[in-house]
């Protein structure tokens, strides 16, 4: 169902009657959402402007708004009105050159045809225009066939070949929609799929954002990435579990194991989703007969470095890298309070929803019935001790690096102009664990009087080692 937007009138009413067209996914999204009932939010406004000339249609949008041009080749022009962006562009043509989104011949101008301008784009459901501002669907290639028949299909077996990241693309299409390739599609993307490594880190990592923050069930993505031989050239690491058979709390083998688990995380929080992920994916790389023996070590390892390598931003990799090495925590709800403390220090309590939340997802996705309470029992017991609010980092200590460099000087174990050095850390290190043990000693007074027992401490070890020293001189 069309949803005119402000911009439709305003850059209608700017535009040669008949020039005009909403194109893109939104003409796409209002399709499928009038089909499945539903109203999809309109993300990206894009148009196609026919039969005017660059200049004249410059000139033209300047009575809408600011004008930018900024793909001179393609002939793109970004009109700004307040605070709302849109692109608008020439029709264009490409011939391909080469294997790659930048190896084309574009012939961009008026004297291009709107059914050239669509027939570029990936998939005929994404081929389909709106002519403004009556709302007449434009529809050369059979583009709302497919989305009532919620397939992805190809309008030419090339289409790969002129840009590999179309494959990447069909996945998470597939997956966030609901909707089947074709066997054409399928085809042309197992011909094709070598040519994924030419695409670059960045333009994959925004398909995989898409998969997993979007997706409802990301893991119909990867098994089609998996199923076509394209995923063994974007992350082969994930097929290492293929086949790994796990113990008897285990229905699945690693790779089954991870896309279960996956599909366990809610949606809307891709990194949630690529811990679970690859929670286990050291696995195959640690098998003992029935054990892997520290591969959640090995796993967070190997996360940062495919993190790293796909040009994921450096806090998702080192969120992801940590609850992956910490998936394997002892969730005994009858552990001392002091251990649970040390339970939040360690996870960190900024991250302790996402670890509980791949815990659950961890345990949904073994393919078994859930054995008991015990997860539920000890969340409970951190988020109580969670809202004590007790010290879980030195910033929560009552004193801080100035008062420790004070009691230094006092005890002449440093001059009065000393700046701090690694003493100072491990001092309030020191006192971060006694108040770990016992929370009611973060007060002033009680740590500066622990601090003069961790400098006798440090001052009598010191003698002692200098004492050694001395004698096997």
């Amino acid at each position: 169902m069309y949803q005119p937007h402000p911009f439709d009138a305003l850059l209608a009413a700017a535009l040669p009657a008949g020039s005009l067209y909403a194109v893109g996914g939104r003409v796409r999204d209002e399709l499928r959402g009038a089909l499945e009932g539903v109203e999809i939010p309109v993300k990206d406004l894009d148009y196609v402007v026919t039969g005017v000339a660059l200049d004249d249609l410059q000139a033209r949008l300047g009575q809408v708004g600011r004008v930018d041009l900024v793909g001179v080749a393609f002939a793109v022009l970004k009109v700004t009105r307040d605070g709302t962006t849109v692109d608008v562009a020439l029709p264009r043509r490409e011939r391909s050159t080469g294997h790659g989104h930048r190896d084309f011949s574009v012939q961009s101008g008026p004297e291009v045809s709107l059914a050239d301008d669509l027939a570029r784009r990936d998939f005929r459901m994404n081929m389909i225009a709106r002519a403004l501002p009556s709302g007449d669907l434009v529809d050369p290639y059979g583009g709302e066939a497919d989305i009532r028949a919620r397939r992805i299909d190809i309008l030419t077996p090339r289409s790969f070949d002129e840009d590999p990241l179309r494959m990447l693309r069909a996945a998470q299409f597939a997956a966030r929609f609901g909707y089947h390739l074709t066997d054409a599609t399928r085809d042309a993307m197992v011909a094709a799929a070598p040519l994924v490594a030419t695409v670059s880190a960045e333009r994959i990592y925004d398909e995989f954002l898409k998969l997993f923050g979007q997706a409802p069930q990301p893991s119909i993505g990867l098994r089609i990435l998996a199923e076509t031989g394209v995923l063994r050239y974007v992350w082969p690491e994930l097929l290492e579990g293929v086949g790994v058979e796990q113990n008897e709390w285990h229905a699945y083998d690693v790779w089954e194991h991870n896309l279960h688990t996956l599909d366990a995380t809610p949606t809307g929080d891709p990194i949630l989703r690529i811990a679970a992920l690859l929670h286990d994916v050291g696995k195959p790389r640690t098998k003992d007969g029935p054990h892997f023996y520290r591969h959640e070590l090995v796993g967070a390892e190997m996360a940062r470095e495919m993190l790293s390598r796909l040009r994921f931003p450096t806090d998702a990799v080192q969120t992801v890298e940590h609850l992956v090495r910490h998936h394997m925590y002892n969730q005994d709800p009858g552990l001392t309070d002091a251990a649970v403390r040390r339970f939040v220090r360690r996870i960190g309590p900024e991250r302790l929803d996402r670890q509980f939340a791949l815990r659950l997802a961890d345990i949904a996705g073994s393919g078994l019935t859930k054995r008991d309470d015990s997860n539920e029992r000890f969340e409970a017991r951190v988020w109580a001790e969670v809202a004590r609010q007790p010290a879980f980092s030195v910033a929560d200590l009552a004193i801080g690096g100035g008062e420790v460099i004070e009691a230094m000087v006092r005890r002449e174990i440093v001059a009065p102009n000393f700046r701090g050095d690694a003493r100072v850390g491990r001092a309030l290190a020191w006192l971060l664990e006694q108040v770990t043990d016992a929370p009611e000693r973060n007060s002033r007074e009680t740590l500066l009087a622990l601090l003069d027992d961790f400098f006798a401490e440090m001052t009598c070890a010191s003698s002692a080692l200098s004492s050694r020293t001395g004698s096997n001189g």
